[in-house]
């Protein structure tokens, strides 16, 4: 059969990926094609021969209400060429990956067209924009989400969902990195054997902008406190992002700090604790056992906007999934310096602290079920697909 899959950000890619891996176990014969990332089209390349990714998410990621009114005119014309593409390629079925503000433009687009329209990891319309609730019921055809917390609450509206657990476990349990040992991340990083804190600004260009300013100052403090002016700083490079981003935050950090690129999972559990933006990557810091303070900030425009639509009083998937707070979030003006430095300190010195937090870990982890998760939608998937 043949598939064409969306994916429009880094944890797109790689759920994306793991994806593609179950759907060509279960059907050795897949044609895909997809919108993704390097994680995509290495499984794409060990599997087919030519060129299976349409469009780098690199090419396209955005955040915030106002960069996306500033870019409609792109959507449009990025919606009309993947349309093009669809209708050349012909799928069985078009598999959406999160990234609601383009992939809900193609599931209607898709499903106008008459095309099978699947919807993998659920648009966070539990937490904003519930009227999208009704997008779903009319464009998609099958929902597969992936937290727990969400089946009552898409059971309430009347959407009939497949839940197999979430594929973050696996991608973690079978990373490399993760399982790498601290001697040999240090030899291949040149990295002196000190203690670290690890700095996870986010994938967007517009996250890292807004989140390494405060953490740039936050080095700065740190470094200059007492019984810490050994301790050393490891950027969390994204895969979407260069060096040139990080650069002009460097300035009279440089000793201290290095940007180090696609190698998360090992800069997570080599840390002490970690600050990191909201998303996808808290909730790896979770799974990992990384103690953590999430931060997270937006122009004073997008933070009003946003006040006014978001329902939930948590942003952190790990805090929703355990329905209270593990851990810290430092939210637009408590996103400084000052704060920062008060609660990594809090991390590192108080043991009580550190050992609640990971046991609060261990339920999440608990929560999310057992392995397996992504080839238990491949699965799914093609039997719902045989099933038509």
């Amino acid at each position: 059969m043949k598939y064409y899959i969306i994916a429009g950000e880094a944890s797109g890619d790689l759920h994306g990926s793991n994806l593609m891996k179950g759907l060509y176990s279960e059907d050795p014969s897949a044609d895909i094609r997809f919108w993704g990332g390097p994680l995509m089209d290495g499984v794409y390349h060990s599997h087919q021969s030519g060129q299976g990714l349409v469009r780098d998410y690199n090419e396209g990621a955005v955040m915030g209400f106002s960069q996306v009114l500033l870019n409609l005119g792109k959507f449009a014309k990025r919606l009309k060429g993947c349309m093009e593409d669809i209708d050349r390629f012909h799928p069985d079925v078009v598999i959406l990956i999160d990234y609601p503000g383009f992939n809900f433009r193609v599931a209607e687009a898709a499903h106008e067209k008459g095309y099978k329209v699947f919807y993998y990891i659920a648009p966070k319309v539990w937490a904003s924009r519930e009227s999208r609730v009704k997008k779903i019921k009319k464009y998609v055809d099958r929902l597969f989400i992936v937290f727990p917390f969400e089946k009552e609450y898409f059971r309430k509206k009347g959407i009939d969902y497949i839940y197999k657990g979430n594929p973050l476990v696996d991608a973690i349990d079978s990373s490399p990195l993760v399982n790498m040992s601290r001697e040999e991340f240090f030899k291949a990083n040149s990295l002196p054997e000190c203690k670290y804190i690890a700095i996870l600004a986010g994938s967007r260009k517009g996250e890292v902008g807004t989140m390494m300013p405060v953490c740039a100052e936050f080095i700065k403090k740190m470094s200059s406190t007492p019984g810490y002016e050994d301790y050393r700083f490891l950027i969390a490079g994204a895969p979407s992002r260069t060096m040139d981003d990080y650069a002009p935050y460097l300035e009279g950090i440089s000793d201290r700090a290095k940007v180090i690129f696609s190698q998360t999972y090992a800069i997570l559990k080599n840390a002490e604790a970690a600050v990191i933006n909201s998303g996808t990557a808290s909730l790896e810091a979770c799974l990992i056992g990384t103690p953590q303070v999430v931060g997270f900030v937006l122009s004073p425009f997008n933070f009003t906007l946003g006040r006014q639509i978001i329902k939930v009083d948590m942003i952190s998937l790990g805090n929703l999934i355990l329905g209270r707070k593990a851990f810290k979030e430092l939210l637009q003006h408590y996103f400084s310096a000052e704060n920062l430095l008060s609660e990594v300190r809090r991390l590192v010195e108080d043991n009580a602290y550190r050992e609640t937090m990971k046991e609060d870990y261990a339920t999440i982890r608990k929560e999310l079920g057992g392995s397996g998760a992504s080839a238990a939608v491949a699965e799914a998937m093609v039997g719902e697909l045989r099933k038509s």
